[in-house]
Parts: structure tokens; C-alpha cells; sequence
């Protein structure tokens, strides 16, 4: 950690268990981890209840702001709206419990077209408004007691059974839509990384269209969305990342956040021109100089735990926007910038949480997406991704009724 200072005292990361300790008197706060001798995974009843209300509760907010996106709505007010939703739902819970932390693991954002994640707009910029016919993608995430579950759908505002979306725009979310089917159905214990990212390919080809590249799935922990481990499934691996990224098996008892970003175009991206708004608290020690900076990192550290969170959580903006730039410098904070496709192509996304258990797996939260919304030219041509796409999505104890709609899924996803 770069900035050490001894009035900190010692600080030590352990692999197997989260603990953090930041203790500090010219902040006037108290942030603590509680440790334990080795991290509680969903084996433990009480952990696996906290991911799936968690997974309840964003799924919820994400129906709620699904509803919001008509046209001439405001993209802010639907990002507050969300955000709110999360706050006001979670606060339900644990009430008893006074010390227990939760609220939003990932600010509501709301990404039009090309722009691909990100995009969570301050009360101070241009107002921007959602248009007939705009491929919309929102992602959320609630946790509650560091256990998080994180959400993304993609959806083309006015589409309707009756006047389904079409072009480019409906391959790009069918193909995002079907990848995530086939991904849930991968994710499994003695299953590997690439399996997926190899599946992923496949369909993406059969739509003529391209993942992002270099895009990444992480395994999540508590308090972690992007754990730091080696658990990661990449998206259209760029060169280095055949080299860096590990093959891995997947485990019982792991979770696993699984993002996908599908294009017409070629699978490149760069920085929008929109500014960052978008931020997490990272693990390194600096001690803040400025007033401004160490108030602003007390109330995120106090306010956000290790969760992302969003500059328009704050009364005061330009204050926030005060404290903010010292933190960054010194990598205090880590900074989600907006994205887009590289040559203006519309961007699909689909996200869901799964935990894998001894008998298959459990998503949490997605699965809302209607693929007889869109409709396309192009259908999954490759013979095994249709066996996978007509296995159960269930675990094994699925009953026929619950097969023969995992069935259905496959019909469609060779017809769409």
C-alpha cells in the first residue's frame, strides 16, 4: 500500500478471511471488519439467506425501474428512483441488528445504445431523456451485511410482442441473452472458466456479433464484488489475458457475478465523454491532507463500506467533487469509468449472481428477459449450445415441468 504512515499502525490482509482494520482520529471514524478465523461462505444458512434476499430485493428494484424506462423519461430521475428503492428495501431487514451494514452494492445506472456501463448521471450535468427505441441496459446491486447480489438487463424501449425489436440491436441482446442462459448452465462445480467463455463465443458468433473484449465475471465475496482472487471468466480475451487469466474450476460453495456485453460491432471499446461518477473504496492507507478530502472519505468509508457507490449519493456536490480528486490521486478510491462501443455500435448486457451448491447452482436474480421481445434473422446454430441452452437452468431436483420449459428456452433461442 503506497503512503503508509505509522500512526496507522500495522495493517495485514489475510487470503482466507476479510478483515479491515482503519483506524484513524483525524478522520474521527472507526471502520471495522469483523474477522473471523475463516470467511463464512454460503454453506452457512445465514449467509446464503442475507445473498438470496439480497437477490429478492434487486430483482425487485430492477422490475420497478424496468417500468420507469418510457420515453421522455429522465435518465437521473431513474437512477435516483433505483437507488432510493434499494436504500428504502433493504432497510427492511435486519432491523434488530444495528451495527449490521447494508444497502446498495452497485449504484443504479442507466447506459442508451452505445454507451456500455456506467452511466449514472449528477444532478448538475445535461439532463439526458430516453427515446422510443433506445437500447436501454440498467445495473443495480443490493446487499445486505457485505453479502451482495448484482444485477444488469437490457430491454428496447417501446418493443411489445406485437412490434418486437429487430436489426442489430435485437441480435446484439438475443445473442447477450442466450450467453447468459448458457453461462448459468456452465457455472457449476468441476466445470471450468473457459467452458463458458468458449460457449459465450459460439453464440455471439451465430449472431454476428462480438463480446466485448477483454470484459470480466469475478467471483464476489463479502464486502467484495470483485473478489481479489484468481476466479475471474473473461469475455473475448484480449492477447494479454490468454496469458494472464488463469483456467480455473469452479467450486462448491463459490459465488460468481456473471456480466456479459454483446456488439454488432468489433468488440472494442473506449472511454465515453462523459465524466466518472462511479466509485469504490479500495483497501490502501494514505493519510488525506486536505480538510475537504478527509471529510468526504469518512462519510464513504462510514456510508459505502467496500461497495461501489455513486457522487450523486451526496448532498453537496461540489464538496464531494473537492474530496474526491486527492483520493483518487492516491488510489484511495477506484474510479468506474463510462464506457463505449469504440465504433458506435449499440451494446446488450445481461448480469446475474449464482451460487453454486452441491447439486448445481442457484441464480439469485436476472432471468426477466421476454426473448419474444426481440426478433432476429440469426438463431443458435452450434449442436451443443443447443443441448446446453435445453438442459433445466434448475437444480436437479427440477421437476418435468420445470425441464420442459428449460426445453422451451432452447426452441427459442434456434427460432429467434
Amino acid at each position: 500500500s503506497s503512503g503508509i504512515n505509522a500512526e496507522y499502525g500495522e495493517f495485514q490482509t489475510f487470503q482466507h478471511y476479510f478483515i479491515r482494520i482503519n483506524l484513524s482520529l483525524e478522520h474521527g471514524m472507526a471502520d471495522v471488519y469483523e474477522s473471523e478465523e475463516e470467511e463464512l461462505t454460503i454453506e452457512n444458512g445465514a449467509v446464503l439467506t442475507k445473498y438470496k434476499t439480497a437477490g429478492e430485493i434487486s430483482n425487485m428494484v430492477l422490475k420497478a425501474v424496468m417500468e420507469e424506462v418510457i420515453p421522455g423519461a429522465s435518465v437521473i430521475d431513474i437512477c435516483s428512483f433505483g437507488d432510493k428503492l434499494i436504500a428504502d428495501e433493504t432497510a427492511k431487514h435486519y432491523k434488530k441488528d444495528k451495527n449490521l451494514k447494508k444497502g446498495i452494492a452497485f449504484p443504479t445506472c442507466v447506459s442508451i445504445n452505445e454507451v456500455v456501463c456506467h452511466f449514472s448521471p449528477l444532478r448538475s450535468d445535461v439532463a439526458m431523456t430516453v427515446a422510443e427505441g433506445d437500447l436501454v441496459k440498467i445495473e443495480l446491486g443490493a446487499h445486505l451485511d457485505g453479502y451482495a447480489a448484482v444485477v444488469a438487463h437490457s430491454m428496447v424501449v417501446g418493443a411489445t410482442l406485437d412490434s418486437p425489436a429487430s436489426g442489430v440491436a435485437a441480435d446484439a441482446i438475443l445473442a447477450a441473452h442466450y450467453c447468459a442462459e448458457a453461462a448459468l448452465r456452465l457455472i457449476k462445480a468441476g466445470n471450468t472458466n473457459k467452458q463458458v467463455t468458449d460457449a459465450i463465443q459460439k453464440i455471439t458468433d451465430s449472431y454476428k456479433c462480438t463480446p466485448l473484449e477483454g470484459m470480466l465475471s469475478y467471483q464476489i465475496k463479502r464486502y467484495q464484488t470483485e473478489a481479489d482472487t484468481d476466479k475471474q471468466i473473461v469475455l473475448n480475451p484480449s492477447e494479454v489475458q490468454k496469458k494472464e487469466v488463469k483456467d480455473i474450476e469452479f467450486a462448491v460453495h463459490e459465488v460468481y457475478a456473471m456480466d456479459v456485453f454483446v456488439t454488432p460491432g468489433t468488440g472494442k471499446t473506449k472511454e465515453h465523454s462523459a465524466h466518472t461518477t462511479v466509485y469504490r473504496r479500495t483497501e490502501e492507507i494514505y493519510q488525506l491532507k486536505m480538510k475537504a478530502s478527509r471529510a468526504f472519505y469518512s462519510d464513504v468509508c462510514n456510508r459505502f463500506t467496500l461497495m461501489p457507490f455513486t457522487l450523486r449519493a451526496f448532498e453537496e456536490e461540489t464538496k464531494a467533487k473537492m474530496g474526491l480528486k486527492e483520493c483518487v490521486t492516491h488510489e484511495l478510491l477506484q474510479a468506474y469509468p463510462v464506457q463505449q462501443d469504440a465504433t458506435g455500435q449499440p451494446v446488450a448486457q445481461f448480469k446475474f449472481t449464482v451460487l453454486i451448491v452441491p447439486n448445481g447452482n442457484i441464480r439469485i436474480n436476472g432471468g426477466l428477459f421476454d426473448p419474444t421481445l426481440c426478433k432476429s434473422e440469426h438463431s443458435v446454430e452450434d449442436k451443443d449450445i443447443i443441448e446446453l441452452l435445453a438442459q433445466s437452468a434448475n437444480r436437479k431436483t427440477a421437476g418435468k415441468k420445470k425441464r420442459k420449459k428449460a426445453k422451451t428456452a432452447a426452441e427459442e433461442a434456434n427460432t429467434n
